[in-house]
């Protein structure tokens, strides 16, 4: 079988990188080890930026359709409500940041929703196979499957998980620390007595670690996270998740009705040390691990995804040079490792969530690929995430939609005609703009700025968009 660029895992990583790929014409397979797509609320929280990439991916409304906001936590003591606490610091929506705070959609849903957009593109997700070996050349890599098939690809992307099997083939360490030695259940529940207003938070009692239930938006069921003393093998079991919630909350242990998944932990942080090796590269979990708190691993994942699937997409089908593809590495490291600080911080209590965690201010200023050619710059630079807003009654993000890239001309600025594959928006400079041209990459990061268009031409060359 072969293949332009095999996928390995269909978790949100793997399935958003299928559906960039399938949109610009680029033949992927993606292959899961498992039988089916993950079945458990894990990674809930869908942060702003994110939001963002999907509505460029086609999947926006859907989500948004799937979901809800975040409930206020409500802090139980002695079986009566004792307090509030609010799990971010709220942002009001504005032009051009439609989008400010988390959306709650379950793991499970947000994956039904990728693999539905990716089949809806003619891509699919080939189940039960599990890669067990992997080689390569200067012409592509070749994967062999524990069930005897072979699969044959120009390049490859690793998805499938911390616990990688494509990264310990390829010899890739990963460096990190214990973020908490303590072990955190984390389970779906269907339970009774709660209400669904609240994330109903039971602090510590004497010797147990605390239980939080939170409703999950636009399901029947809950997500119980319990965390446990060192040393402890958190029992999985529906008996023991009653026993956990009887021993920890005024509820009784016949209130959880059903246990539809579960899963134990340790929360920690770790980084790849590469993020490719030739012809393959490491994506989502495969590369970074977070905390949970702070809901970064999942958002940090997708957008691992959005910003190696242009490339992947300009070398395979508009002849830009395969050294394009070492930017990938370049540009999404250095931001996981601060996203992976983030987490943590969080975990540990020292931020709050918040503007931070919603990823909007994370850019490409020193990327190889940033060109800032004005003499004044404002606000927004070269590098910058792409602000949404309006031009001469053209909504920016409409614009941006899709796997092109964008000029905006704004203020007195005079723009090139570039041909019908890069669309111009002219007209008068919104927001933090400023006057001056923008060249905005696929995945919605101004690459290049300028005065005039001195230069442009030979910027945009390199993507093979000359």
């Amino acid at each position: 079988m072969d293949t332009d660029v095999l996928v390995v895992g269909a978790g949100p990583t793997g399935l958003a990188l299928g559906i960039d790929l399938a949109r610009r014409g680029v033949t992927a397979l993606v292959v899961e080890r498992a039988g089916a797509l993950f079945p458990g609320s894990r990674g809930k929280g869908i942060q702003p930026r994110t939001m963002e990439v999907f509505d460029d991916l086609g999947v926006l409304d859907a989500i948004r359709a799937a979901g809800g906001p975040y409930p206020v936590g409500r802090i139980w003591q002695d079986g009566r409500p004792a307090g509030e606490h609010r799990m971010f610091d709220a942002t009001e929506p504005s032009e051009d940041a439609p989008y400010t705070e988390p959306w709650m959609v379950p793991q499970w849903r947000t994956q039904q929703i990728l693999r539905a957009r990716l089949e809806e593109l003619g891509g699919g997700v080939a189940f039960g196979r599990e890669v067990v070996g992997l080689t390569q050349d200067g012409e592509g890599v070749r994967a062999e499957c524990a069930s005897g098939e072979a699969v044959t690809a120009r390049y490859a992307v690793a998805a499938d998980g911390g616990r990688s099997t494509v990264r310990g083939l390829l010899g890739i360490g990963m460096a990190g620390e214990t973020v908490d030695p303590h072990p955190t259940l984390v389970a779906d529940v269907r339970i009774t007595g709660l209400d669904r207003d609240n994330w109903h938070v039971f602090p510590p009692g004497a010797g147990d670690g605390f239980l939080a239930i939170c409703p999950l938006a636009g399901t029947e069921d809950f997500q119980l996270v319990a965390q446990f003393p060192e040393d402890t093998a958190p029992d999985l079991s529906l008996e023991g998740v009653r026993k956990v919630v009887a021993a920890r909350s005024h509820l009784a242990p016949e209130s959880v009705t059903e246990l539809r998944w579960a899963s134990d932990f340790r929360p920690r942080a770790a980084l790849a040390d590469r993020f490719r090796s030739g012809r393959v590269f490491l994506a989502g979990d495969a590369a970074h691990v977070h905390s949970p708190a702070g809901g970064q691993g999942l958002n940090t994942s997708v957008q691992d995804a959005y910003n190696l699937g242009w490339k992947l997409g300009a070398v395979l089908c508009d002849g830009a040079d395969a050294a394009l593809l070492d930017s990938y590495e370049q540009e999404r490291r250095p931001i996981a490792a601060e996203m992976l600080g983030l987490s943590t911080r969080v975990h540990r209590g020292e931020t709050r969530r918040g503007e931070a965690t919603g990823q909007l201010g994370i850019g490409y200023r020193r990327s190889p690929l940033t060109r800032e050619t004005r003499t004044d710059p404002g606000p927004v630079r070269a590098g910058d995430r792409a602000p949404d807003g309006s031009v001469a009654g053209v909504r920016l993000f409409d614009a941006f939609r899709g796997p092109h890239w964008t000029l905006l001309a704004l203020g007195d600025a005079q723009a090139p005609d570039l041909g019908p594959r890069i669309p111009v928006v002219r007209g008068p400079a919104p927001g933090p703009y400023g006057p001056g041209l923008f060249l905005v990459r696929p995945d919605g990061h101004v690459g290049w700025a300028g005065d005039t268009a001195a230069g442009l031409a030979d910027h945009l060359a390199r993507f093979g968009q000359g």
